[in-house]
């Protein structure tokens, strides 16, 4: 296997990518947004004991809609969810949507997952809103995606470090494109704790990670005694849903709604892979998986597994990219845990 171009989801071709970035004093959110140039098959498999989710019961292969027009990551824990009606209205402006009857009369089919964020720029009750999901919309772009403290991970964190959003794809060797984009905000750590380095970081593809800086043993030490006596000081105060790591993973092979639903359960093999502990009763962990349908299915059943393989490879990956790529966060807001990226806590680079 090998990345593919761009090294990120929209590596399958037809898939746009959006965000919007909400980081002025008292903000530190914002939603992300995947398009498929047409409707694709879509499945979903919910994780996390703390979930915020919106028409993934549709998304049940025993149901009858099997087409999405988008996926839409947001902050702003359930309040966030309202980001998808502005990605519908965006949608069936330009005549998107599920056919209900005569010409204009469509129904955008839009699934969305949120993770929290609330407070951590300041103000409790600053989260996205439809407006941002349609400047999101209007803003998708098949160029490369922007990475790090950005979009849906704008407010992330990860195991006392700063979160964000992270990509990375695999082109098989039949052609087949898989790719993961990850918004990382996990109760759990993305680092051994040993070495302080990420633990995916050795699933990279040819020479990936091969410029990932060294990690200062004073520095880990350091932010270890610090991350120990805050979780000392946070442990009656945890709630479930306070974390959740959510994304989606697209490729261009043929696949039912329901083989869809199969390879986001196994792609959730991706989070437990780069995540130390995973799916916890406070994250509401959640894959959406993305066929567009441009290739064949899978031709036997090893092609199938070795994407499936694929895919838990490209979301542990993104998981490490979204590490790598995130940044502190000045001013006020840099007082609230995980607000200092993994380079400024660990590395002397």
């Amino acid at each position: 296997m090998r990345p593919g171009a761009h090294n990120d989801l929209t590596d399958v071709a037809g898939l746009a990518v959006g965000h919007s970035t909400r980081h002025a004093p008292g903000w530190l959110t914002g939603c992300t947004v995947v398009v498929p140039e047409r409707a694709a098959a879509c499945g979903v498999s919910v994780r996390g004991g703390g979930p915020g989710t919106r028409e993934t019961d549709l998304l049940d292969p025993r149901n009858l809609v099997d087409r999405v027009d988008a996926i839409v990551l947001s902050g702003g824990s359930a309040f966030g969810l309202g980001t998808a009606d502005g990605v519908m209205r965006r949608l069936y402006a330009s005549g998107r949507g599920w056919p209900m009857g005569a010409p204009g009369q469509t129904v955008p089919i839009v699934p969305a997952a949120i993770l929290f964020d609330l407070g951590r720029g300041g103000i409790w009750t600053n989260h996205p809103t439809a407006a941002d999901g349609e400047t999101a919309c209007a803003g998708a772009s098949t160029a490369p995606v922007d990475q790090g403290t950005v979009g849906a991970g704008t407010g992330a964190v990860a195991g006392g470090l700063k979160g964000g959003i992270g990509s990375a794809s695999a082109v098989l060797d039949d052609g087949t494109t898989v790719a993961a984009l990850v918004a990382l905000n996990a109760a759990g750590s993305p680092i051994d704790p040993g070495t302080g380095i990420p633990y995916a970081v050795h699933l990279g593809l040819g020479d990936e990670f091969a410029n990932v800086p060294e990690v200062d043993h004073d520095r880990l030490l350091a932010f270890q005694a610090a991350r120990a006596a805050e979780l000392e000081a946070l442990a009656d105060a945890f709630r479930p849903g306070t974390a959740t790591t959510i994304g989606v993973v697209a490729t261009d092979a043929t696949l039912t709604k329901a083989e869809c639903a199969k390879l986001a359960d196994v792609a959730h093999d991706g989070l437990a892979r780069a995540v130390n502990p995973v799916h916890t009763a406070y994250d509401g962990d959640t894959l959406f998986v993305l066929a567009t349908g441009d290739r064949p299915a899978p031709a036997n059943p090893l092609q199938t597994v070795a994407l499936a393989q694929a895919a838990a490879d490209c979301v542990a990956r993104a998981i490490v990219h979204a590490l790598l790529r995130a940044t502190s966060v000045p001013g006020a807001a840099a007082k609230a845990p995980g607000m200092t990226s993994w380079r400024d806590a660990l590395t002397s680079a």
